[in-house]
């Protein structure tokens, strides 16, 4: 493999050939993702079919939460993604002669360790109001998985910063596979939970055959950046940080639902089925095409606000239309998939989706945020709009109608954040 400290400058003249320059991104890369997006996205479908066809509402409930947990500190993880994508795009893929550089794989895999025996740990304090079934094989995977998924994540930034997306789209995908590949056999043998708790976290290493196939990938996870670990790390820090709190809503909502109502039952497997098939068409595709997005913001520093507009408006429109299919075929189509256990009304079905759509606006500012480098107000809109949505959980109503208020309008203290800070910045 080529040491990347000594040739990143020989790619000032090769860029363009190899990795696609630092021009706008282009509609082959976007496709290149959207359709490696899409794969994901049906084999998710198809882990959520398998365990909802082998488990009852209550045991779906249950892997929900946990599916939802690895979803929370995954995505928590792609904070390492967007400050990877952001430093070697910014960069213009030329490192400097002169001065400290970090390796931001290295830097990965020691916070992922990190982070794994930190979740191990504490685990007493906190697995007992989370899991109920399966404590410690959960703990395990859990604290396992985000090492890898740390690695897996900061792959995809240093992929999207050097526009390698045909590697990129093929991790994604090998993430997918995986998980649905051991989903389908803990279906067929009748492991019942535990089988799909494996299949969660089952695709958290799937960077290990990329990098064993791949000299682009190599490549990549050799590069170094400017600045010492300490900088990186202060930058990835607020975009954990804001990704943590996204994650929460977008990937960790059943934990969130969990630790606010305590015994979810099978009222709560509906309600945790529904919003994660109402959301994944939408956040599925934004949480997999960050680095697109970063990159996209990044090379429109200059009007950042006015780059928003565009994607705002697909998603706008791809919203509408998803509120409208989901509350007139949305009960249908649930019923004839995943039995007549699972009976959310239209209704239900559409706002939820509507929610899904603030949750994707929210993303959309706030790759447009963290691109700017203003990772203060990046995480601060995050976290406001997960406090916000928290406290919308607590109010007196049934979990139906909670569900739906704090989706709905906790995105909207984040977007306001977002806004505000991007316009000063222009300004």
């Amino acid at each position: 493999m080529t040491d990347a400290g000594a040739s990143f400058d020989a790619l000032s003249a090769t860029g363009a050939q190899q990795l696609g320059g630092t021009g706008a991104i282009t509609r082959s890369s976007v496709a290149r993702v959207g359709a490696a997006t899409a794969i994901s996205a049906v084999c998710g479908y198809a882990v959520l079919y398998l365990a909802a066809r082998a488990l009852d509402p209550s045991g779906f409930s249950v892997f929900g939460v946990f599916w939802g947990a690895f979803g929370l500190v995954g995505g928590a993880a792609y904070g390492l993604l967007q400050e990877a994508t952001r430093e070697v795009r910014a960069s213009g893929y030329v490192e400097i002669a002169d001065g400290p550089r970090t390796h931001p794989l290295r830097v990965a895999t020691g916070v992922g360790v990190a982070a794994a025996v930190v979740m191990a740990g504490s685990s007493p304090l906190w697995a007992p109001h989370v899991f109920t079934d399966s404590r410690t094989l959960s703990v395990l995977l859990l604290s396992v998985g985000l090492a890898g998924f740390c690695i897996h994540a900061t792959l995809l930034g240093l992929l999207a910063g050097t526009g390698r997306w045909g590697q990129y789209g093929a991790l994604m995908v090998t993430d997918a596979v995986m998980r649905v590949a051991v989903a389908a056999a803990a279906f067929a043998v009748g492991w019942g939970l535990d089988g799909f708790l494996w299949a969660t976290v089952a695709g958290a290493v799937g960077w290990l055959g990329l990098l064993a196939v791949s000299p682009a990938a190599r490549f990549a996870a050799g590069l170094r950046t400017p600045g010492d670990t300490r900088t990186f790390l202060r930058g990835a820090g607020h975009s954990i940080a804001a990704a943590g709190a996204s994650a929460v809503l977008v990937m960790g909502f059943p934990v969130l639902l969990k630790a606010t109502s305590g015994e979810l039952g099978a009222a709560g497997g509906v309600v945790i089925l529904a919003v994660t098939l109402t959301r994944a068409p939408l956040l599925v595709p934004l949480t997999a095409m960050q680095g697109n997005l970063i990159a996209h913001f990044v090379d429109h520093r200059g009007h950042r606000l006015k780059a928003l507009i565009a994607p705002a408006t697909v998603v706008v429109a791809l919203g509408a239309v998803g509120v409208l299919a989901a509350g007139l075929v949305g009960p249908w189509l649930i019923r004839v998939a995943f039995s007549d256990e699972y009976a959310p009304s239209g209704a239900l079905l559409a706002w939820l989706t509507a929610g899904a759509v603030a949750i994707a606006l929210l993303t959309l500012t706030g790759a447009a945020t963290v691109a700017a480098a203003l990772h203060r107000a990046y995480s601060i809109g995050w976290v406001g709009a997960t406090v916000a949505s928290a406290a919308l959980l607590s109010l007196p109503l049934d979990l139906t109608d909670r569900t739906v208020v704090a989706l709905l309008c906790g995105p909207l203290v984040g977007i306001a954040v977002h806004l505000v800070a991007l316009g000063r910045a222009a300004r």
